[in-house]
């Protein structure tokens, strides 16, 4: 059984590996995680997050490519800032455009 400790490391340790310009969701992790119903507690995980931790998790949207709302990080106009940086296109305000910028 995977505690809440080392599901959180092994988020950070997935998110870290996300490109520059990409993005994953909140289920693609918890997949590749072998725990394909987690997405909410990806989340959780993320929201745990330290600023300066080198954990990029404004890499991380939901399964339509929404930003974050309450992104842990001056909210989601700071997420969409950090990714807009990064060369990652969107679909409208609060929307990533998954298909140019989902890590596959």
């Amino acid at each position: 059984m995977t505690t809440d400790f080392s599901f959180k490391e092994q988020v950070y340790e997935l998110v870290k590996k996300i490109p520059r310009g990409k993005v994953l969701t909140y289920g693609q992790i918890a997949q590749a995680l072998g725990r394909p119903r987690w997405s909410r507690q990806v989340g959780w995980a993320l929201h745990q997050n330290e600023e300066g931790s080198g954990v990029p998790c404004h890499r991380v949207v939901n399964r339509e490519g929404r930003l974050a709302p309450n992104f842990a990080f001056d909210g989601w106009k700071e997420q969409r800032r950090r990714l807009l940086e990064e060369g990652v296109e969107f679909s409208d305000e609060m929307h990533v455009d998954l298909s140019h910028s989902l890590q596959k």
